[in-house]
């Protein structure tokens, strides 16, 4: 929680909304309690009427919805249009540290949630709807991860149907040479592994299936490699057909995504997170994906509030005189953190001052996964400051600044 609004006066009215698939459950509270008994109502148009039956005559009433995933989007942004303002949202995490903060964290009902809610509010915690903009990338940006999750396991299975037709050709780097499925060289192997049934192709043969350049020397190499394989199984002739099915959803799924791309490009360029394509190493994807989550970043007043809500900040115990950090918190959504994470690595590989900063690391004998959230720490607090004042990178800035404090 960021309490970055103020607590709510306890002559307002809440509302405590905890969104469902097919109804919401509604509370209508004031200082002494609940207006009347809990409803469950539609989460349609006519659920949303009856709530604003409800409050109908309440000035300025204060509404607290729970983030679940897709479901309270419709709600949030037809409650932002009828109260403008009056909107405050909150991670299901949040609702759950609220239970535990009220006794109830191991008896989840919708009631106690909404109960969580309204305790929530009263504190002044919440934040408020994201701007349209940022909302519309942070859908485009969760599309593209949920189709980059169907083209892994895809991809594997061509593999799979690819070394069953021609076994031992679709192979591993450590084999002579990795077959990537992507490259006009993948495309071709697939194309005539189809056409001929698992059949050995000539040169000739992939180099006229191939959609871009395939040169000479590859072509002679597949078609050696695909000489030297086992034969065929008896079903090729089935198999053939249903890789044919997979090559074209393969490709379906890389137009989709492609298409995805054009436009969380258009809505980066249309944000304030487009000043983050200036990092080396930072593609407009990676450069999405975080600024979805940290727009507007004047919800984060300090670099360390930002990279706390990613959930790569070290849990803390405390008690007495005893101490404790242990693994980092993963409080924060996993898209921010691998987004986060993203940068980091890019950073590392491109950027010769972050490039230092990782063999510092490692004299200091943080390697790996370790490194690169030390790494991330550093990257945080960099995006945050260009989020902030929208000045393009510059290496040599940066490190000079750096060594100036110390860090």
């Amino acid at each position: 929680m960021h309490g970055l609004l103020e607590r709510v006066a306890f002559d307002r009215v809440i509302v405590a909304i905890d969104p469902g698939k097919a109804v919401n459950r509604v509370w209508v509270t004031v200082a002494d309690g609940l207006v009347g008994e809990p409803l469950s109502v539609p989460s349609t148009r006519e659920g949303i009427d009856r709530l604003g039956g409800l409050v109908a005559g309440v000035q300025a009433p204060v509404f607290a919805i729970e983030a679940t995933g897709s479901l309270h989007r419709a709600w949030a942004a037809e409650l932002e249009r009828r109260w403008p303002g009056s909107l405050r949202m909150f991670a299901p995490s949040e609702t759950q540290a609220a239970r535990a903060q009220l006794g109830i964290r191991r008896f989840k009902t919708d009631d106690r949630d909404c109960a969580a809610l309204v305790w929530l509010a009263r504190q002044g915690a919440g934040r408020p709807v994201r701007a349209t903009g940022v909302e519309a990338m942070l859908g485009a940006v969760a599309h593209r991860r949920q189709l980059i999750r169907a083209l892994t396991p895809l991809r594997q299975r061509l593999h799979d149907q690819l070394n069953a037709l021609a076994p031992g050709l679709s192979a591993p780097a450590g084999h002579g040479r990795a077959l990537g499925l992507k490259t006009p060289t993948g495309r071709a192997v697939l194309a005539c592994a189809v056409a001929f049934a698992g059949r050995p192709p000539t040169p000739r043969s992939l180099q006229a299936r191939a959609d871009g350049r395939l040169s000479d020397r590859t072509a002679r190499f597949w078609a050696l490699r695909w000489k030297q394989c086992l034969a065929p199984p008896p079903d090729a002739e089935l198999r053939a057909a249903r890789l044919r099915r997979d090559v074209d959803r393969f490709q379906a799924l890389q137009a989709d995504i492609a298409f995805v791309d054009s436009q969380i490009e258009q809505l980066l360029a249309d944000s304030a997170g487009q000043i983050l394509t200036s990092l080396p190493g930072v593609s407009t994807v990676r450069a999405a994906a975080f600024a979805a989550h940290a727009l507007p970043i004047e919800r984060f007043p300090t670099p360390e509030r930002l990279y706390s809500a990613t959930g790569l900040a070290p849990a803390s115990y405390e008690s007495a005189s005893v101490r404790k950090r242990g693994a980092i918190s993963r409080t924060g959504l996993p898209e921010h953190r691998d987004a986060l994470m993203g940068i980091a690595w890019g950073l590392g590989q491109f950027a010769p001052a972050f490039q230092q900063r990782l063999v510092e690391l490692n004299a200091r004998g943080l390697t790996g996964i370790q490194a690169r959230v030390a790494l991330a720490r550093h990257a945080c607090r960099l995006c945050w400051r260009m989020l902030l004042s929208q000045q393009p990178y510059d290496d040599r800035r940066y490190d000079r600044a750096r060594r100036d404090r110390g860090r």
